[in-house]
Order: structure tokens, then sequence, then C-alpha cells
């Protein structure tokens, strides 16, 4: 990690909360990577990452000598215990949520190529980072992807640095040696996302519950500061319906790394769909419609399979 002064020759004639906030921001693409991979969930991962602005701006910018690291421990920790959490709710139980590819540092990379990326590297993870218990989630991520040592790991798990070596190499084992077929996976997926959309523009109730898990959750981010939700396959089945009857065309898509849909209204961007499938149907949609949040997620449409 590349050191950096929380106080320095930036400071003058520059108010520090202003001159925080602006390295913040240099920051804030890798903190949303480690944030991505550990999480699988954009809407968390910005949580995340805000928390981590939370905790810098009331922190004594005296006592931080290495402001990167710094900001990657607290984006860790926050992250795991939202991981726990995550298991202690019992949605452990649902399949993967995959992340982003980490962001090219050195920028400019083609978006061509980071969709390649994302769609590889999401299919390789698909079933098994979802396996691994979150500090072992955590050593890996950090370790494998981050290139953060041993020593700063322990810290964040409590951990010495060798057993943070050990929680590492068994995450990393059991990556390798996932029997998962994800590519099957993904397919049977998107055949799911083509079924519901195709419930949905037409309007068919019966066809749209049965592509969704009884205990099927919709999310929607609106961004007027209200979550909307729906919960059960006949709530959310009834939500789609209404959704569709605004003239809105949806197409499957890699949204993060999932199997998800967006949708444009009148040829604008209306709203990104991350679903999480479970047992071959749909059991949680997480919708984005806030313009802002819009702006911030990444997708590929993906061509339609051939019957």
């Amino acid at each position: 990690m590349t050191s950096h002064s929380a106080r320095g020759t930036g400071l003058v004639g520059m108010d520090e909360h202003d001159w925080l906030a602006e390295r913040f921001q240099e920051h804030r693409p890798r903190l949303r990577a480690v944030a991505m991979r550990m999480l699988g969930s954009g809407t968390e991962a910005e949580d995340a990452v805000q928390e981590a602005w939370l905790r810098l701006s009331g922190a004594d910018a005296d006592e931080i000598e290495n402001l990167e690291a710094w900001l990657v421990t607290v984006v860790g920790r926050v992250a795991l215990n939202m991981l726990r959490s995550r298991r202690t709710r019992r949605e452990d139980s649902l399949e993967a949520r995959l992340p982003d590819p980490v962001d090219d540092e050195s920028g400019g990379a083609d978006p061509e190529q980071e969709a390649v990326l994302a769609d590889s590297v999401g299919l390789a993870l698909l079933v098994v980072l979802e396996t691994l218990t979150p500090a072992e989630r955590l050593a890996y991520v950090l370790h494998d992807m981050f290139s953060v040592p041993f020593e700063e790991i322990g810290v964040i798990l409590d951990r010495s640095p060798e057993a943070s070596r050990q929680l590492a190499s068994r995450a990393r084992r059991r990556i390798r040696d996932g029997n998962s077929n994800p590519e099957g996976d993904v397919t049977t997926q998107r055949r799911v996302v083509e079924a519901f959309l195709a419930a949905a523009r037409g309007g068919d109730f019966e066809a749209l519950v049965a592509v969704l898990d009884p205990e099927a959750e919709v999310h929607e981010d609106s961004g007027s500061g209200l979550q909307l939700a729906a919960t059960g396959a006949e709530n959310v089945a009834r939500r789609a319906q209404s959704v569709s009857r605004t003239g809105v065309d949806a197409y499957p898509a890699m949204v993060e790394g999932r199997v998800g849909f967006v949708a444009f209204l009148d040829g604008d961007l209306y709203a990104i769909g991350a679903l999480t499938h479970r047992a071959g149907r749909i059991a949680v949609l997480e919708i984005t419609i806030d313009p802002q949040r819009l702006a911030e997620r990444e997708y590929t449409v993906l061509d339609f399979l051939s019957n």
C-alpha cells in the first residue's frame, strides 16, 4: 500500500476536513472494490464505504500514519461485521452474492475487458465464496485479491498473522477444490430471469409465481430515503405485474457478477435489478431506481438464450 500521512504539505491553505474528504475520494474506488468482494452487494458495499467516511470524519487525523491502510482496515472490519450479521439472520442460505472485479488502479481499463473479467471472476466464485466463513472470506479477499499483509489482516480479525495465513490457505483450498459447475448455474439462472421477464411483460401472474421462491423478497431503492419492500412470491409477483404496466423494457444482464436485469423506459435506464437465486428460483430482488445509484452500478446486458 502507498504510504500517506493524514497531515502534511497538502494541508497548507486547505481546511483539514476538506483535505481528508479529498484523500478519501482518491481511495474510494479501492475501498468499494474491497467491500464488493467482501459483500457482493452494491448497496451494502456503499454502506460500508460510507461508514468508513463517517469514522474517518470523527477520527484524530494526527494519529493516522497510513490513510489507505487505515481505511481498508475500517472497511474490512465493517464488512466482516455485516457478513456475520447476515449469517446470524440466516441469509447465508442464499446463493452467492458476487462482487465486482478489483478496480484497475492504473485507470483507463477498457470497459469491454472489465465486463469479461466481471463475468469470468463471478462465475468462478459463484458458489464457493458464500460457503466460506466470514473470517476465511476476509483473509482470502484482502490477501489474495488486494495484497494486504497478514499482519494487517490479523489486526482486523483479532488473530495472529499465522492464523490469518491459515484462514486464507483454507479458503484458497476450498475454492480450488470446489465441485460446483458455475457455467451451468449461470445458464440456468439466465433462463429463470428470462422466464420472469417474459411473465412480467405478459402480466402472467401464475408464471411469475412459478419462478419465484415461496419466500421471495423484493427491495427497491428509489432514492427517496424509503426502502420499498414486499415479501412472499404472490406479493412480489403482484409488484412485478404493476411495474410491467408502466411500459418498461427489461433485459437479462450481469449485474455486479450476478444474473439480474436492466430496465429502460423511453430509451433511458430506469432500473437495475440484482437477483439472488435459490434452488432454481428467484429468492431476492434488489432493485435500484435512484438515478444517482443507477449511475454508480455496473452491468452487462446478456443476449437472450436460444430455446
